[in-house]
């Protein structure tokens, strides 16, 4: 059943937040999530605030607060264990810059990580480290063959931004503790539409953004580091906001909280924070055991479509082990994803691949909606 019911708000409901749906099928969620009515009003809420007081600053530090908390609670975290970020890769390159690569050079990573992040990784070679990459399906017994003494990093995304493949977080970051190394994830393309745990993920650092799945704009992430995961040295790309007392003003003077406040840099998006926060209250609302069997019953719905129809995916060998989007291999994925947008339906090209990305919101409809009009467009071109 694909429009089941939940504890939180059922898929229809959380639909009528959205009234774009109405004209647009939108399943561009891994890329940039559908504009709620929640948005809007938080955007004008922030309007109004500057028409009202002209520099409402400690209003907009209290969305700063606010979005870090948002983060903190969705990810079973504590606050102070949350930076507020411009990007994933910003949070990458914070935690890389404290690391002492000559101890322990080795990084190892996967070769279907997002590039933003590898490239990161990749510049580190210029302090001492060694990038491994183990390959692309991200197999347990490929990151357990790559990891060992040497090891400083290992790097795992939640959910691979091409394929949707599940990876083994937990089970990898076991391996990477035993032999001392610290584990770095990227979560971006699944918070926001199944539950998440640091917990039982056992990472030291995570990364995730609010742009996609998280309903939110452009220009904020956030980075969790475990408590006491300060690294060997501070973090070299710093600014007045990762200062003990931002306000103190002092140009003499570098200082860094213990908490993870320390990995933050100079002000923050501010439309992005506001737009966060309606983002994180949306996603607070629902009950993300149920939107993940939502979103499983519309991958598998589609993915039996298009496999009937003759399309070629591009998934994980096992099919229980994917995340929120179907992946179709294309020879001209530009071109297919203009046809598709021209006749209102918004998909995700990566590389060799359309995505087609699911969230609470989409239903059974939408999918077969974009199953008939690729069906067509392959006896059109």
């Amino acid at each position: 059943m694909l429009n089941a019911r939940t504890r939180g708000l059922d898929s229809a409901t959380f639909r009528t937040r959205f009234p774009m749906l109405e004209r647009i099928v939108h399943l561009a969620s891994c890329s940039l999530g559908a504009r709620s009515t929640d948005l809007d009003a938080a955007l004008e809420r922030m309007l109004g605030a500057m028409s009202r007081q002209g520099a409402p600053w400690p209003e907009f530090e209290g969305q700063l607060n606010q979005a870090r908390q948002g983060f903190a609670a969705l990810v079973r975290a504590r606050t102070d264990e949350i930076a507020v970020v411009p990007s994933a890769t910003v949070g990458a390159y914070q935690v890389a810059s404290t690391l002492a690569w000559p101890d322990r050079p080795k990084i190892v990573t996967v070769e279907s990580e997002f590039p933003s992040l590898a490239h990161v990784w990749l510049a580190q070679r210029a302090r001492g480290a060694e990038v491994t990459f183990v390959p692309k399906a991200g197999a347990v017994a490929d990151y357990l063959a790559a990891i060992d003494e040497r090891t400083g990093l290992v790097s795992i995304p939640m959910i691979g931004y091409r394929d949707a493949a599940r990876l083994a977080v937990a089970e990898v970051a076991q391996a990477a503790h035993a032999v001392g190394a610290r584990v770095f994830v990227d979560a971006y393309q699944a918070a926001g539409v199944e539950p998440l745990d640091v917990g039982l993920l056992e990472c030291d650092y995570l990364v995730a953004g609010t742009m996609k799945y998280l309903l939110g704009l452009p220009g904020v992430a956030f980075l969790y580091v475990k408590a006491g995961s300060t690294g060997h040295s501070p973090p070299q790309l710093t600014g007045w906001f990762g200062r003990v007392d931002p306000f103190a003003m002092d140009p003499r003077r570098v200082d860094f909280p213990d908490t993870a406040r320390r990995f933050e840099t100079g002000t923050p998006a501010v439309p992005a924070l506001y737009a966060a926060n309606a983002g994180l209250a949306l996603i607070d609302e629902l009950d993300l055991d149920a939107v993940r069997r939502h979103i499983a019953a519309l991958v598998a719905h589609t993915d039996d479509r298009l496999t009937h129809s003759g399309e070629r995916l591009l998934r994980p060998a096992d099919l229980s082990a994917r995340g929120a989007h179907v992946a179709v291999l294309d020879p001209d994925p530009a071109a297919l994803t203009s046809w598709l947008a021209n006749r209102q339906i918004m998909v995700s090209r990566r590389n060799d691949v359309v995505r087609l990305a699911f969230h609470h919101y989409n239903n059974a409809d939408d999918a077969d909606a974009a199953c008939e009009a690729i069906r067509q467009y392959r006896r059109t071109s």
